[in-house]
This record gives C-alpha cells, structure tokens and sequence, in this order.
C-alpha cells in the first residue's frame, strides 16, 4: 500500500492524530537529558535553548520545510535518468497553503513534520551544551528544519528517490524507515556531530596530552525522567511514523508499542550489565544513552520485526552506543556532553540497517512475515546517503553560519555560565552560597 492524498478512514486519521500529540514527551525527555547531561550553571539556559529550538524548527518548516518534503502523490521535482522518473525535491506551497486540513494524508504528515523537525533540532543542543550560544544555535536549527531535514525526509518519506529504489532498481521496496531512526535521529545525531567539530570542546574537557576529563552531569534524576518521558513520545513517534510513511494499519500499533519498549529495555539493561563489568558500578548517564539509542534504534523496523528481533536490535545498540561515546570522546576528541552523537547518530544508523537483516518489509496483506529480497541494499543506500551527503551539507551549512554568526560563547561566559552570562539569572539561585560576611550575624 502507497500512502496517497486520498482521506484516512474518519477512526484512523483520528488515531494517527492522536499518535502525533504524543510526540512533543519525546521532545520534552530530550530536552530533561540535555539538561541534566550538562552544568548547573547552564540549566536554564538549556531548557530556554529547547523552547526556542522548537519554536524556531516548527515555523521554519511552516514556511518551506514541509513544501520541499512534500508527501507521495504529490506535486515534485524529478530528475529522469536512463528513462526513469527519480524525485529528488519536493514542490508543495510555501506556508502550508493547499494542505486540506481535514484528515488526509498530507494534512496528518504536516502536524507530524511540524513535531518531528523541533525534534531533530533538539538533537544537537545537548551536544552544543555548556557553550553554543542561543541565537546561532536557533538560526542553525532553522537551517536544519527548514532545508537539511525535509529534503532527507522527501528522499525517504515524500515519494523521492531512495524510496523509488525498489520500483527503479529492484532493491526491495526501496528504502523504508517508518518511525524515522533515519530521517530523522541519524540527521539529528549527524547535524550533533558537525556542531561538535564547529565548536571545539569545552574548556577543561581535554588535558594538554589529548586526555579527556571526566565532566559529570549535574541531574541524574533528570536525565533518567527524561528517558521515561521520552518513551512515550516514542510509542506516538514509530507508530504514527508507521501508519503515514510504511502504510501500516492501525491494527499494528500493538505490535509497534511492544517493539518499542523492548528494544529501548534491552539495549539499557545491555548498558547496566556493560559498564558494571568494566567499572565496578552502573553508570547512570551512559545507560540514559543507552535506552535512547535503543528507541532510536526501533523507530525504522518497529512494526516488520518480531519481539525477539526487537530485543536483539536494542541489545546491540547497547553495545555500539557505549562503545561509540569512547571512541567519540577518547580517539576522535569530539566532545559530546549528552551522548547526542553515539545515541542518535550511531543508534540510528544501526536501525535503519536492522530492518534490513531483520526485518519483513510491507508486503500485499502489510504482514511482518513478508521478507524482500535486497532490502538491506536499499537501507545500506540510505546510510551512505545520510553520511556521505547529509553530514557534509549540515556540516558546510553550520560552518558557513559559524564564518558569520560566532556559535561559541566568549570563554568568559563558559567560566562564568551561560545561565548568567546569557540570560543573566542561574537556574538554581538557592543553590548560591553566601560568603561569611552575609551568613554571620553581627553580635
């Protein structure tokens, strides 16, 4: 079944909207982990730098996001190669103007856009934390929902040419990633990797021998609420996803939410047992990664895999996030504070392949037993798309931004905290102490 402007059922527009008004928990868990992931002193100024990301990324994509991400069966751009339609833009217009906002398709995949592009601006804040100013980092995720995010989303999602490739080419059916560990947390986490580089590593992260230095978060009660918040965005994210992108009937959310749930619990409890075998204790932080990487890892595959599939890809997004924030911060100096990068960024990547190897792409009667030929193929075209073509795009975007709006904050205000620096109030003022001359009293 190919998703078409044709009206959903009245019960089935109306669940697939009620799937989309889960999604902000999942923006709301994202933004409660990069919060507790970084300083004390830059607390507010994270959660501000969430609100406004959000509110940024959802007019950006307003205004011409959703116009180049289009949905299938509607107006695009098209290349013909060797006699063969290949749609490489979307053509709706601008605004949203000619959406018919009345439970169609296209209208359920705006709204979803709408949440799914403060999302994926969301990713790169945790990374950018504790120094990424607050007005480049609202122009950069403009940037990014309104251009890098949509014109993936378009190739996979609105009828363009990865999702051509089984039609044209015969690899499967052409790439397929429902709740978007593609388009939308590998952009994300890739976007996190191009901030990363841009910026620098925070002062004190590294000693002068290339070492890194331990720089713990400030709230692990955040961190970890963030990441049972965000498990219920998730179940909207995939299943939503789903029914709008890989033509799964509502029947399957069952399923879906299963998945979910299970691939995020193995690959945490992958993490508990890991870090406890390496360093005597669990690590709260690193098993936050660990259960994000795991639901991201869901997203692609979460309704064409079995529960046990499920266990499997989660337990091994727990094994490669873990190993990935190491090599990350210890080979490549890149400093992550959030794990933005291993969790989104590796974890995505990894479930996009997933499906391939595990999974039973959509077939006649939409059953999970279905398995296509060539599948992985068409999965392993859409990694190499998104690092060979989406990271040096958001990269020379943000490098380009950074040569006329400086990212970094003034080395002042990373000492001094973007909380003050930034905003001019901390997150914390009764956490202030006094010096003797105000505590003592006067005899």
């Amino acid at each position: 079944m190919t998703p078409t402007y044709e009206a959903f059922p009245g019960p089935m527009a109306l669940l697939c909207a009620l799937c989309i008004f889960l999604i902000p928990f999942a923006a709301a868990g994202l933004s409660l982990i990069n919060t507790g992931l970084g300083r004390s002193r830059s607390a507010a100024h994270s959660m501000l730098s969430s609100l406004c990301v959000v509110s940024v990324a959802a007019l950006a994509y307003c205004l011409c996001g959703f116009a180049w991400q289009g949905f299938p069966g509607g107006p695009a751009h098209s290349l013909a190669i060797a006699g063969k339609e290949w749609g490489w833009i979307g053509a709706e217009h601008f605004l949203m103007r000619g959406v018919a906002f009345g439970g169609s398709p296209a209208s359920l995949a705006a709204l979803f856009g709408i949440f799914t592009a403060g999302i994926v601006a969301l990713i790169p804040l945790g990374t950018g934390a504790d120094r990424w100013r607050l007005g480049p980092c609202c122009v950069s995720a403009a940037l990014l929902a309104g251009l890098t995010y949509p014109l993936f989303a378009h190739w996979a999602w609105g009828g363009g040419w990865l999702a051509q490739l089984g039609a044209n080419y015969g690899l499967g059916r052409g790439f397929v990633d429902a709740g978007g560990s593609g388009g939308i947390q590998a952009v994300g986490g890739l976007t996190a990797l191009s901030i990363a580089w841009i910026l620098g590593p925070r002062h004190g992260k590294y000693t002068p021998d290339g070492m890194p230095s331990a720089v713990p978060g400030h709230n692990s009660v955040l961190v970890l609420l963030g990441c049972l918040v965000a498990l219920v965005g998730w179940l909207g994210l995939n299943s939503a996803g789903a029914i709008l992108y890989a033509g799964v009937q509502p029947g399957w959310i069952v399923l879906i939410a299963v998945n979910t749930l299970l691939s995020a619990a193995a690959a945490a409890l992958t993490v508990v047992v890991m870090t406890h075998a390496r360093f005597g204790k669990p690590d709260a932080s690193l098993t936050a990664n660990g259960w994000i990487g795991g639901l991201v890892a869901s997203s692609a595959a979460c309704a064409f895999v079995r529960p046990v599939a499920a266990v499997a890809i989660g337990l091994i997004a727990g094994v490669a996030v873990v190993f990935a924030v190491e090599w990350f911060e210890a080979r490549l100096a890149v400093d992550d504070p959030s794990g933005a990068i291993s969790a989104h960024a590796v974890g995505g990547l990894w479930g996009l392949l997933a499906l391939g190897l595990f999974g039973r792409v959509p077939g006649p009667l939409l059953s999970p037993e279905t398995r296509v030929a060539n599948q992985w193929l068409a999965q392993l075209v859409g990694i190499a798309t998104l690092v060979g073509f989406v990271l040096p795009l958001t990269y020379g975007l943000n490098w380009l931004l950074n040569r006329v709006y400086p990212q970094r904050v003034a080395p002042e205000g990373e000492r001094q905290g973007m909380d003050l620096y930034e905003l001019g109030a901390g997150a914390y003022p009764e956490f202030i102490v006094h010096s003797d001359e105000f505590t003592q009293r006067k005899i």
